[in-house]
């Protein structure tokens, strides 16, 4: 039987969320996870019981894969070389054929089990299903860092457009999606885009209320060797700051260029949270405080509650 005490703090947070619950009910929420979430069943469960709760309460949950960790693996154990450039895997046609068998296979199966042990009711589809994500080749480009030729980042796709009628078909339905990043263009050709791309590209679609980006890290940091630094909340100039000052490298860039590219397309918040901090998803969605850092057009309207 549980206790007086044990009642009221259930009954306090309970409280506390309506508000939000209300506020976000019906809303899309696009959520990203990279890899390293999914090398862990712990670590997967934990954040698939996380979707489930908002789910439950009527939040349309869209979940965007990573699988760099799983891709660099098997890479390995195949014998292909991996080669990362400014926080970006170059993809040649074995590691786009690897990159395939990790996304569309492993990962993707793995979160739907999950999921069916959540009773949670998920499905699986990439940018490549329905004309999902319409993509061309990258060109070899100047990289941020990295002096000299243009690098050739190999079957690397950018976006060119989104059709979202699949997505909101499933949402429609009660359904999760769970969306692999791997795209193609018109012709056929399966193109490897950074996942965080991806997300921020639906976030935007679907006009979602939040787009929220899971990692090791407690969020951005002023300091990157200083966990302590943490930077509770920022805007565009704000990031920009941080990009100049060096504390944005590597696998932060194309998250710091996403960010931006949902912000400038209507999306309203941009949170980064850890997987590895407990609830971290619940605390950032049904607290003022969060636990990450959240990122806003202009910070002048942020509430003084958002403001802490």
């Amino acid at each position: 039987m549980k206790s007086n005490h044990d009642r009221d703090v259930v009954v306090s947070a309970l409280k506390h969320a309506a508000p939000y619950i209300r506020l976000y009910k019906k809303r899309v929420f696009v959520l990203k996870a990279g890899g390293e979430v999914f090398a862990s069943h712990e670590a997967t469960r934990n954040l698939l019981e996380q979707v489930a709760l908002l789910h439950q309460v009527g939040v349309r949950v869209v979940l965007v894969h990573g699988g760099g960790p799983q891709s660099t693996e098997l890479a390995n154990a195949l014998g292909v070389p991996t080669r990362m450039v400014g926080g970006r895997r170059v993809t040649d046609k074995p590691t786009l054929d690897v990159t395939t068998m990790v996304l569309n296979g492993q990962i993707n199966t793995r979160i739907l089990a999950a999921c069916r042990d959540l009773d949670l009711p998920a499905v699986g589809i990439s940018g490549v299903d329905a004309g999902l994500i319409d993509a061309h080749k990258r060109p070899p480009m100047k990289v941020e860092g990295h002096e000299g030729e243009a690098v050739d980042f190999g079957f690397v796709g950018d976006i060119d457009g989104v059709n979202t009628d699949v997505i909101e078909a499933q949402l429609d339905n009660g359904l999760v999606p769970v969306v692999s990043p791997l795209s193609a263009d018109r012709h056929g050709t399966v193109l490897n885009i950074n996942a965080d791309t991806v997300a921020a590209a639906l976030a935007a679609s679907l006009k979602a209320a939040k787009l929220i980006l899971t990692m090791g890290a407690p969020g951005i940091l002023e300091d990157r060797r200083d966990p302590a630094s943490l930077v509770s909340y920022t805007d565009l100039a704000g990031l920009q700051r941080l990009r100049e000052q060096g504390s944005l490298a590597e696998g932060m860039l194309p998250k710091a260029r996403a960010i931006e590219a949902a912000l400038k397309g209507g999306v309203e918040r941009v949170h980064l949270i850890s997987y590895k901090v407990p609830d971290s998803l619940l605390l950032e969605v049904f607290t003022n405080e969060g636990t990450g850092t959240m990122v806003v057009d202009n910070v002048a309207t942020l509430t003084a509650a958002e403001r802490g």
